[in-house]
């Protein structure tokens, strides 16, 4: 329940402080295709804040999806999230993008340099992760307060245990990992959340008008589940429990 207790804490001690949520492409996707992306709305009016997203995640999101039929009514939902300016650019700071992006391609260079596998470079990251992770160091060295909103594995994996996630590229590659902790030690001082913690708020702040009581929270976080999130079974059972007691 860590990340749990830390967005309720950003959203109810630092009310007048300013403050920004960083949501990456594979969140935002997952609330839409649990048909969960308008409770950013009540969300965002509850939060206070700022909800951004750089312009590599709306290239993901919004810009490439919308020219393809198949993608096309998902696209126009987010869109109607930048219309209402639920969702903004980093421009909204007076953050200069240009910048954002061209550290953003510094910070996949280290991070695709961290983890070597039979003397070979392990690909990680991709640009949109990596725009997210420039854009929450620039916001930190600026005094500004934020949390990043990833529900991909290797990128939290990277953040929260460096060890951990070795461990997991061994298996899942079945080859002997070696790490660059010169590379790594960059990467630990970044803070996230997944959409499940995001969404677990939500219904704890009473946002979600379903009256089924704990069968929702069961509902919400299996959807999420299965439709990318990454959390476990045992994560969403471990909710659950705390949630009753």
């Amino acid at each position: 329940m860590k990340r749990e207790n830390t967005i309720k804490n950003f959203v109810k001690k630092r009310e007048k402080e300013e403050k920004v949520l960083i949501f990456d492409s594979g969140a935002l996707i997952s609330l839409s295709m649990a048909g969960l992306l308008d409770i950013l709305k009540d969300i965002k009016k509850i939060f206070n804040g700022k909800f951004l997203v750089t312009r590599e995640v709306k290239n993901e999101i919004l810009d490439e999806p919308i020219k393809n039929k198949k993608f096309e009514l998902e696209a126009l939902r987010m869109k109607n999230l930048f219309d209402l300016k639920v969702l903004e650019l980093p421009s909204v700071l007076n953050l200069n993008e240009k910048e954002i992006s061209e550290y953003a391609i510094e910070i996949m260079e280290l991070a695709n340099t961290s983890f070597k596998g039979d003397n070979k470079d392990i690909h990680l990251l991709d640009i949109g992760e990596c725009s997210c992770l420039a854009l929450s160091n620039i916001l930190t060295k600026n005094g500004i307060k934020n949390l990043l909103v990833i529900d991909e594995r290797t990128t939290r994996m990277l953040v929260e245990s460096h060890e951990n996630l070795r461990f997991f590229l061994e298996r899942k590659l079945h080859v002997k990992i070696t790490i660059n902790h010169a590379n790594v030690g960059f990467f630990k001082n970044f803070k996230v959340i997944r959409s499940t913690e995001l969404i677990y708020v939500a219904y704890k702040k009473g946002l979600i008008d379903m009256k089924d009581g704990s069968l929702v929270l069961d509902a919400l976080l299996y959807a999420l589940k299965f439709k990318g999130a990454s959390i476990s079974f045992e994560e969403i059972e471990e909710i659950k429990r705390l949630e009753k007691l």
